[in-house]
């Protein structure tokens, strides 16, 4: 009876030895398991970091070379919108310089319209020329109308001449009236040659002589200068004495100031 006791105690402590160890066995191998599942996941994550590391290398380098690009283009922006304020500031300018040479061509015009209508009848008679080009207006007088023969001094009919003159000129701005002394290629002789001993003196001594009687006219005489060009800008031919009638002149010429 004793040993089927202790035989049947022994049987089942085998028993519950073999539970116990399938027990743990079991505890194990899902313990193992689980490992190899957080070894896959461990695995995975590491992967993911590597590509988002990656990626977000790239993504910098992309910006790096983005922010480049913005700022060459903005470089390049900049030096468009600079050399399109000069271009507009020189055309302004440009501009503004067409308009005043446009308002000093109306004067000059609005000048030769007025003296054509004061010399209307020397025009007529061919004691003077008015021509106007590019702004500049000059008007041609003989000297036959303005000096008796060989003298410098204007004579009374010069002086009526030059009174229609004034009328007009008073009211010239922004010119510089220049009075040019001209005369043919004959040498003077005799007597006169003593007051004068070239065409370059005689020339000189007629257009100082109007210029003063412009200025004792009432013209501002910061407006008025004087030019002597004797017999070196003739405007005919002095092999003929109608060239040399036209070569002996004074010359009123409005120009712009320096």
């Amino acid at each position: 009876m004793f040993k089927k006791i202790v035989s049947l105690l022994f049987a089942a402590s085998l028993v519950m030895a073999i539970s116990g160890c399938m027990v743990m066995k079991d505890t194990y191998m899902k313990k193992v398991n689980e490992a190899d599942e957080l070894s896959k996941n461990l695995a995975a994550e590491q992967q993911k970091n590597k590509d988002l590391t990656a990626q977000n290398t790239g993504l910098k380098k992309q910006l790096a070379t983005t922010t480049a690009e913005k700022e060459e283009l903005n470089n390049v922006l900049n030096a468009k919108s600079d050399e399109l304020s000069r271009r507009n500031a020189a055309l302004r300018a440009e501009n503004e310089e067409l308009k005043k040479t446009k308002e000093k061509v109306q004067q000059v015009s609005k000048t030769y319209e007025s003296m054509l209508k004061k010399m209307e009848s020397e025009v007529a008679k061919g004691q003077i020329t008015i021509t106007e080009l590019k702004g500049k207006l000059t008007v041609n007088m003989v000297d036959a109308i303005l000096f008796d023969s060989g003298e410098s001094e204007v004579k009374k009919q010069g002086q009526q001449v030059l009174e229609k003159l004034v009328d007009v000129l008073k009211d010239v701005q922004g010119k510089v009236i220049r009075v040019e002394g001209h005369t043919d290629n004959i040498q003077i002789h005799g007597n006169l040659a003593k007051k004068y001993p070239t065409n370059w003196e005689l020339s000189a001594a007629r257009a100082t002589n109007v210029t003063r009687y412009l200025q004792k006219a009432g013209i501002d005489p910061a407006m008025l200068s004087t030019a002597a060009y004797g017999e070196f800008r003739p405007v005919a031919p002095n092999d003929t004495k109608e060239g040399r009638a036209k070569n002996r002149r004074i010359e009123i010429v409005l120009v712009n100031k320096e």
